[in-house]
C-alpha cells in the first residue's frame, strides 16, 4: 500500500482560510450507497433518525501560540530578543512541552516573557522540543494564556494569515469543555445550538468523549509503504457512561456516528477487543484500508489533505475507489477543503 495511492490534485483556491457563517451553513456532501447528494449542515436531520447517536469530541483548543521575549543577562548586560512558542502538551509535573523558535539560541534557565502576567523558564531541550515551566498554574494560567495566546491555526492557514481574535471563536466547538488540544476537531465546528436542538427534538442522542488533538496531526507521512508509518500519540478518554451509552445504542439497533476522525479514532481504540469499553490513556491507532471497524456506522468529517493519515482513514471506511469518486465530486463542485472547509457525511457500503 503506497503513499501515492492517497494522493490527488487539489486547487489552491479550494483551501478555506475562514469558516462559513453561520457555522451550519457550510456545505455537506452526503455519500450513501452509490449516491452523492449536495446539501448543507443544517440539513443533517434528513439523513439521521431517532435512536442514532452522534459521538462528539469535547476537547477544548488552547491558544497555544505565544510570541514573547527572551531575556539573557551577561557581563555585557541584558539582551532581549523575540521568541515564538507553540505549546504541545502539559506534563505531569506541571511543565509544558513546546516548540520554540529559535530553539538553538535559547539557553536552559533563560526567562521568557509573554505578557505582564505570563512568564516561563526554559527547563530543558530534547529532541527538538523545549520543556517550559510557567509562573502560573490552574485558572490563573488559563486566564493569562487566553489573554496572551493566539489560536494554533493549521500550517496551511497560518502560512496565509496570522490568527486573530475571530479565530478564538471560530476555531472552537460550541461544546468544548476539556482544555488540552492544540488543534480543533474540525468537523464539529459546523454545529450550532439550533442544529443540536433540532436533532435532539427528533430523537438523536449525543455522547461526549475527549481526545486532545496534538500538533502531530499535521505531520506528513514520510514513508512510501504506509503500513510502516508510526502515528503520534494523543491522550483520550471514553468514560464508563460514554461506553455504556454507545453500547446501548448498538444493542437497540441505532447507528453510532462519530463527528470527526478524532472521535472515530478514540471509540475504535476503546473497541479494539470487539465491544466498546471505557478507555483512558494515550492512543496511537492508525486506521488505513483493511481496518475492521467495530463501532462506527458512519462518519461526519471535513475534506482532508492528500497523502495524509486522515485520507487513509476515510479510504478504510468507504473504500479507496469510492472515496476517490467522492473527492472528485467535491473538487468539481467547489467544496471548500481542510479545517475551515465544508463537511461530508459518509455512510460506508454494507
Amino acid at each position: 500500500m503506497k503513499l501515492d495511492d492517497f494522493d490527488f490534485d487539489l486547487p489552491e483556491r479550494l483551501i478555506a482560510t475562514r469558516p462559513a457563517k453561520p457555522r451550519s451553513s457550510a456545505r455537506l456532501l452526503v455519500a450513501e450507497g452509490d449516491a452523492i447528494t449536495d446539501a448543507r449542515v443544517f440539513d443533517l436531520h434528513k439523513w439521521l433518525r431517532p435512536g442514532d447517536r452522534l459521538v462528539l469530541n469535547d476537547t477544548k483548543v488552547i491558544p497555544a501560540r505565544l510570541t514573547g521575549q527572551r531575556h539573557r543577562t551577561s557581563e555585557q548586560g541584558e539582551t532581549v530578543a523575540q521568541i515564538d512558542v507553540t505549546l504541545l502538551e502539559p506534563r505531569a509535573d506541571g511543565s509544558w512541552a513546546a516548540l520554540l523558535k529559535p530553539l538553538k539560541k535559547v539557553r536552559e534557565g533563560e526567562s521568557l516573557r509573554f505578557s505582564d502576567d505570563l512568564r516561563a523558564e526554559l527547563v530543558s531541550k530534547e529532541d527538538g522540543q523545549a520543556l517550559l515551566r510557567f509562573n502560573l498554574d490552574g485558572d490563573d494560567f488559563d486566564a493569562a494564556l487566553n489573554a496572551a495566546g493566539a489560536m494554533p491555526l493549521p500550517p496551511y492557514i497560518a502560512a496565509k494569515r496570522p490568527a486573530d481574535a475571530q479565530d478564538h471563536e471560530d476555531y472552537q466547538t460550541v461544546w468544548a469543555r476539556n482544555s488540552g488540544a492544540v488543534a480543533a476537531p474540525t468537523a464539529s465546528l459546523h454545529f450550532d445550538k439550533d442544529v443540536l436542538d433540532g436533532l435532539a427534538r427528533m430523537g438523536v442522542e449525543f455522547t461526549h468523549v475527549t481526545l486532545h488533538v496534538g500538533a502531530g496531526t499535521f505531520l506528513p507521512v514520510k514513508v512510501e509503504d504506509v503500513t510502516t508509518h508510526k502515528m503520534h500519540g494523543e491522550w483520550g478518554e471514553v468514560t464508563p457512561q460514554a461506553a455504556a451509552e454507545i453500547a446501548q445504542t448498538r444493542a437497540a439497533g441505532g447507528r453510532v456516528i462519530p463527528v470527526g476522525t478524532t472521535a472515530l479514532r478514540l471509540i475504535e481504540t476503546a473497541a479494539r477487543g470487539g465491544d466498546i469499553a471505557p478507555f483512558k490513556d494515550v492512543t496511537d491507532i492508525f486506521i488505513y484500508p483493511g481496518f475492521t471497524f467495530n463501532v462506527a456506522d458512519a462518519l461526519m468529517t471535513n475534506f482532508h489533505l492528500p497523502k495524509s493519515t486522515l485520507m487513509m482513514l476515510v479510504s478504510a471506511l468507504m473504500g479507496q475507489n469510492r472515496i476517490r469518486a467522492i473527492y472528485d465530486h467535491a473538487i468539481a463542485q467547489d467544496y471548500r477543503f481542510f479545517s475551515y472547509g465544508d463537511a461530508s457525511l459518509l455512510f460506508p457500503p454494507r
